[in-house]
């Protein structure tokens, strides 16, 4: 196994469609809404992770300055479920926020879906709000949920893993 991560790039983008559909069905971004995501809306970050050069997950982050951030997506190919692939994904993204200074980063997550609210939570996100009917076409309700990365605001700022390497 050759599992890495790297920046999604537009050759990316039909696999990662493919794993849309797959994995969320009528609630999937259409390959003009990754486009879109990737390469004309400011403020975003996305990964893939890939085997022998294989799409086999993908996650996106925005960061729209100031010290939040939110979580866009995260998905894996069924068939690798259980293997980590997951929480590499979001640890990556949070290392990203904490670079780029966030201090909390937020989340929806369907209210149905248990095996990514475990994800979330394992990792210290705690739920926050509801969306209701957040989620369509099907009108599923989200959980909002919240993990703190740094010291809160006015507290001084702590050293970023970027700094830290200096």
């Amino acid at each position: 196994m050759s599992l890495a991560l790297r920046a999604m790039t537009t050759a990316d983008l039909p696999a990662v469609a493919g794993l849309e559909t797959e994995l969320f069905g009528d609630e999937a971004w259409s390959l003009e809404t990754l486009l879109a995501e990737l390469t004309e809306l400011p403020g975003r970050f996305y990964l893939v992770a890939h085997d022998a050069g294989t799409v086999i997950g993908y996650a996106g982050l925005l960061v729209p300055g100031g010290d939040q951030a939110d979580v866009l997506t995260i998905g894996v190919a069924r068939r690798r479920w259980g293997e980590g692939i997951g929480s590499m994904l979001l640890e990556a993204l949070l290392s990203e926020a904490v670079l780029r200074g966030c201090r909390e980063v937020f989340l929806e997550v369907r209210v149905d879906n248990k095996r990514a609210q475990r994800l979330y939570r394992r990792r210290g996100f705690s739920e926050v709000g509801l969306r209701r009917g957040y989620y369509q076409p099907s009108g599923a309700d989200a959980l909002v949920m919240r993990l703190e990365t740094g010291p809160p605001a006015g507290r001084g700022r702590g050293r970023t893993a970027r700094e830290a390497a200096l």
